[in-house]
């Protein structure tokens, strides 16, 4: 494609196996901006403790900040990224591009290249279920970059593959315009409908934690909170 790709552009009839639909989004700026000081445990705590992808290593320099912005969902033929590159034309400044690459590494479908269009276009990071390459770009920072792991050999661009779909990402479910937050713990997805609920929540957590923190400080057992523990477990204390 010679010109940007815009929305209408892509609502056109696609062949078997191509799905793309237009890019989602339904969080506002200030919203996403709460979370950039929630780590990703405080976050996985308040969702329950169970959530959160799985295998995943952070190869990108600059790893003090958390990372979040709106989703923009791939699922490729691993080993192929034609429609990893229409998501960097379609996407939007702040996006996070979520890639289901069914977990293949034996060949790398994003490096260095992608990552200087990436720059370019403001998008935030790359989530992958799959290899990369060109590892030392991407320690330069600029763009995240979490992936399950990394390989030199390079990827088709022949399709089939999907845009802006659900998809399964390293135990991820992600719908498109879903909040990705990422730190070097790992990364979780938040339904985009319960963003503003779980903000309120890694609040009042980050408090606990700090309280915790601060007792924790002058060496002192806590016999009362993990004795309570203890008693609801039946246990003669």
């Amino acid at each position: 494609m010679n010109t940007p790709v815009s929305a209408h552009d892509i609502k056109a009839a696609w062949p078997t196996g191509f799905t793309v639909n237009p890019r989602v989004s339904t969080l506002s700026r200030d919203l996403i901006d709460g979370f950039r000081n929630v780590p990703v445990p405080h976050a996985s705590d308040s969702m329950g403790r169970h959530t959160g992808a799985r295998g995943l290593i952070a190869y990108h320099g600059d790893q003090s900040e958390t990372i979040c912005g709106p989703a923009v969902t791939v699922r490729i033929r691993p080993g192929d990224n034609l429609m990893i590159h229409l998501a960097i034309m379609t996407a939007e400044p702040g996006d996070i591009i979520v890639i289901d690459g069914g977990g293949d590494l034996s060949t790398a479908v994003i490096g260095g290249l992608m990552r200087t269009s990436a720059l370019a276009r403001g998008i935030r990071a790359f989530v992958l279920d799959g290899a990369l390459r060109d590892v030392a770009e991407w320690k330069e920072g600029g763009v995240g970059a979490f992936a399950r792991g990394n390989i030199h050999r390079g990827p088709s661009k022949d399709g089939p593959g999907e845009l802006n779909v659900p998809i399964a990402c390293a135990g991820l479910s992600v719908m498109p315009g879903d909040l990705i937050l990422c730190d070097v713990d790992g990364v979780v997805s938040v339904p985009a409908a319960d963003a503003e609920t779980l903000l309120v929540k890694c609040r009042a957590h980050a408090e606990r934690e700090r309280v915790i923190n601060e007792k924790n400080r002058t060496g002192q057992p806590d016999w009362e909170r993990f004795n309570g523990l203890l008693r609801q477990k039946g246990c003669p204390v």
